[in-house]
């Protein structure tokens, strides 16, 4: 074949690529402008300064319309009340009285991510490092320290040898603390080195104390770590995505048990008395709790209908009694500001 009929054809080849691409993107935005000329308006509440000084909700809105995506912010007296919209959309968001951070996903024909400090205002004060699809992230209590996850390859849980995730702590200025995976991994007090090591969920307890989930050979613990010592140590298997309460006495997590891959549990674990109490909640989460108080715990639950891309937060007592309950509809990722 001679160049010039090898030129042709890769040319051919790369007009059909453009082309399709560009029908691909037509028919995502058609089908997005669909969707929302169907939505049910969202009530918008009050504006941002006043929710400052309150107890409130922050989480990304999924009611259908031109807010999805948006972070949004309710009084901690009404989450299922008019929601008040950030300029800020997000993946997976969190927040504290002074400080935001907000994982983001740009998608179009390639999808890039990127990872934001924000201050109270939602203004983007730094960017964070994020070498993946957002998954995880967490701020200390007094938004000193940062914990970003995402996946660097493959596309769940359901095994933990096949993804690897990055999980890295950066500190609200700007320095890099490090890579979690790269701290020593002690389980049973043998220093675990296998390829497959993976960490990610962290919960902050101080400023040098943090929780998390370490994963290897099929199996994951739930470890204490030490930003200053650069170790993580194995407290107990079969814990992912750790959110420790306010009083700092137990940690909430999902657990998979006897259960198929893909599908887990909500409990709690006293840390004190190293007794696992089951939640209310049957249905699958999958989901870094949060904490309402120190009586119960939130989190976000996709909705049933396969077909729909909404998801809900509910609540469920701490203690494994009564009932799981819907607190905001069209609502994930959720933060309590106090």
């Amino acid at each position: 074949m001679s160049l010039r009929i090898r030129l042709a054809v890769l040319g051919t080849v790369l007009l059909l690529a453009v082309v399709g691409a560009g029908g691909y993107v037509w028919r995502v935005r058609h089908v997005q402008a669909s969707l929302e000329a169907a939505a049910t308006p969202v009530a918008t509440g009050e504006a941002l300064t006043p929710l400052r000084t309150q107890p409130h909700l922050v989480f990304r809105s999924t009611a259908l319309g031109q807010q999805y995506g948006r972070v949004a912010v309710v009084p901690l007296t009404a989450p299922d009340g008019p929601r008040t919209f950030t300029p800020i959309s997000c993946e997976r968001v969190y927040a504290t009285a002074d400080h935001a951070v907000c994982l983001s996903a740009d998608r179009g024909i390639v999808t890039t991510y990127a990872a934001q400090l924000l201050d109270a205002d939602w203004t983007p004060t730094r960017d964070l490092p994020l070498t993946g699809v957002p998954s995880r992230t967490r701020l200390s209590a007094d938004g000193s320290l940062v914990a970003t996850t995402s996946f660097v390859s493959g596309d769940s849980y359901a095994n933990p040898g096949q993804f690897s995730t990055r999980t890295v702590v950066t500190r609200a200025g700007g320095e890099v603390v490090g890579d979690i995976e790269e701290f020593k991994l002690l389980i049973g007090g043998r220093v675990v080195t296998a390829v497959d090591k993976n960490l990610w969920g962290v919960t902050f307890a101080d400023a040098d104390r943090f929780y998390a989930t370490a994963a290897s050979g099929g199996k994951t613990w739930l470890v204490e770590g030490s930003l200053a010592g650069r170790t993580v140590t194995a407290l107990r298997e079969d814990v992912e995505c750790p959110s420790l309460s306010p009083d700092g006495t137990r940690v909430a997590f999902k657990k998979r048990g006897y259960l198929p891959p893909g599908r887990w549990r909500l409990a709690v674990y006293d840390l004190t008395t190293e007794t696992e109490t089951l939640l209310s909640e049957v249905r699958s989460v999958d989901d870094q709790v949060e904490w309402l108080d120190d009586d119960t715990v939130l989190y976000g639950l996709p909705r049933a209908d396969a077909a729909s891309a909404s998801s809900d937060v509910w609540t469920a007592p701490a203690d494994g009694s009564g009932q799981p309950r819907l607190l905001i509809p069209d609502a994930w990722s959720p933060a309590v500001v106090r």
